[in-house]
């Protein structure tokens, strides 16, 4: 006899933000912090530092349009928007307050932009291996570029590829940006095998150039506001010259934002899978309450 495997009970709600259904998890109580993950990233990516971070924060974690469990948005990504919706979703959650904002990867811009953007409503700012670019200069326009993005997506998903190299492919990023051994989530599958999804990752990659020039452009007229700044840089142990030429561009970054460089090891890219402790650590330091908040290392 067959078993019919019952679907999985959806984390979290929707809020409608700018239009778009946003999937949005809120967990914990305390001061409000942020989470979001890098290019093509979940809400479950956060998984472990937001079990860490509950006790002493309110943890809000939302997947951008089309990925995670959001429908897609009309427009693709653009710093300004990407910003702005961090602001938004707050002001949909009811909290009007200053709130910290974590950004990994890719959303490192985000998170700096909402900051300058948003300087009343940013109570810190922690970059966990942000993407850095020191000079960005996309060479071809932009609407160009994210059609040429449609196209490709709108293929890969009439070929069925998300579908079926979705989630492998999703498993093989995340072994090769980690150090630790780390099982699949259960919403793996469902969400990277979708052609929703597919076309968020496509879009993010095509305009992360235009992103970075964005927030270039951003910079000199638009400065951070009066707050504690951490850049969180991962490090696994090797003594590569990328690696190494990688951590110093991160402690750079660090000193161009005036804030505090800190390393989180053994830990590759997706540093919340490998060390959680470390990023939970960080942001309970911004706001001081790193004394009297204890955050257990793992065995």
């Amino acid at each position: 006899m067959s078993r019919t495997l019952r679907p999985l009970p959806t984390p979290g709600r929707f809020l409608r933000v700018d239009g778009v259904p946003l999937h949005v998890l809120t967990e914990g109580r305390g001061p409000v912090c942020v989470l979001s993950g890098g290019l093509g990233m979940a809400w479950f990516d956060w998984d472990a530092v937001a079990a860490l971070l509950a006790p002493y924060r309110t943890v809000v974690r939302f997947d951008r349009p089309g990925l995670g469990l959001s429908a897609p948005a009309p427009e693709p990504p653009t710093l300004a928007a990407e910003a702005d919706r961090i602001a938004r979703l707050l002001d949909a959650l009811g909290h009007f307050g200053p709130a910290t904002v974590v950004g990994h990867s890719l959303a490192g811009f985000h998170a700096e932009a909402f900051a300058r953007r948003h300087p009343d409503r940013c109570a810190g700012l922690l970059l966990v291996d942000a993407s850095i670019e020191d000079n960005p200069r996309p060479r071809l326009p932009r609407a160009l570029r994210t059609a040429w993005a449609g196209g490709v997506a709108g293929a890969l998903s009439a070929a069925g590829l998300p579908r079926a190299l979705g989630p492998a492919a999703r498993r093989l990023i995340g072994r090769v940006s980690t150090v630790g051994s780390h099982p699949p989530h259960p919403w793996e599958r469902a969400g990277y095998r979708t052609s929703r999804v597919a076309r968020a990752c496509v879009l993010e990659n095509t305009t992360y150039p235009y992103q970075a020039a964005e927030l270039a452009a951003l910079r000199p007229g638009h400065p951070l506001p009066a707050m504690p700044v951490t850049v969180l840089a991962a490090y696994d142990g090797s003594e590569t010259a990328g690696r190494l030429r990688r951590l110093e561009r991160q402690r750079g970054l660090a000193a161009e934002l005036g804030g505090r460089f800190a390393v989180a090891a053994p830990a590759g890219h997706l540093v919340m899978a490998d060390v959680p402790e470390s990023v939970a650590r960080a942001v309970l330091d911004l706001s001081g309450t790193g004394h009297d908040a204890t955050v257990a290392d793992r065995p």
